[in-house]
């Protein structure tokens, strides 16, 4: 309960603080893509689905596969800034805010991530929500490894404490990870 009453008062605060930077990428994104926003079908906690949303890092005709098994010729030029500098995943601060992700816990996969699927329910992954960052995240675990990615956000979920949190959002804000490989 306390993480999820922490999730509110980081994304509102987020969502305030930030208003005018999402603008700006909101704006920069129409000059880009034309569509600035992106929105995919994930799976989310007990394996409901759910809406992630995201800044378009890719072109509208990419196929929706998780981003490893993409062509980095698929990344705008606005993509790649966004991507590097994680930009990107800022209008998650969105489905923190409405519950159907924290701030910290595995990243959410898609519903065609089999293999993932598979290893992540034989851990428990799913008992938790998704989240924009974790022990995978930090340690540039990407779901290229399915097993590996699975066992680490098991290990994180059990380990999972009121330092931890902060530790891995600091992690994260301080530039660890690269985010998902293309």
């Amino acid at each position: 309960m306390i993480y999820r009453l922490m999730d509110i008062l980081f994304s509102s605060l987020g969502l305030v603080f930030l208003s005018p930077i999402f603008l700006i990428i909101f704006l920069l994104g129409l000059f880009d893509t034309g569509s600035p926003l992106f929105i995919q079908k994930r799976v989310g906690v007990d394996k409901k689905p759910f809406n992630l949303i995201k800044f378009r890092t890719m072109k509208i005709e990419t196929e929706s596969v998780a981003s490893h098994l993409t062509s980095p010729t698929n990344i705008t030029k606005l993509g790649r800034m966004l991507r590097k500098t994680k930009l990107d995943e800022l209008p998650q601060l969105i489905n923190v805010f409405l519950g159907s992700m924290s701030f910290v816990g595995p990243r959410p996969n898609l519903f065609n991530q089999s293999e993932l699927i598979h290893y992540r329910d034989i851990m428990g992954v799913y008992q938790v929500r998704p989240g924009i960052t974790g022990l995978a995240q930090i340690n540039n675990i990407d779901m290229s490894t399915p097993e590996l990615l699975a066992k680490i956000d098991s290990k994180m979920i059990q380990g999972m404490s009121f330092l931890a949190y902060f530790k891995y959002i600091l992690k994260t804000v301080m530039g660890s990870g690269s985010g998902d490989a293309v």
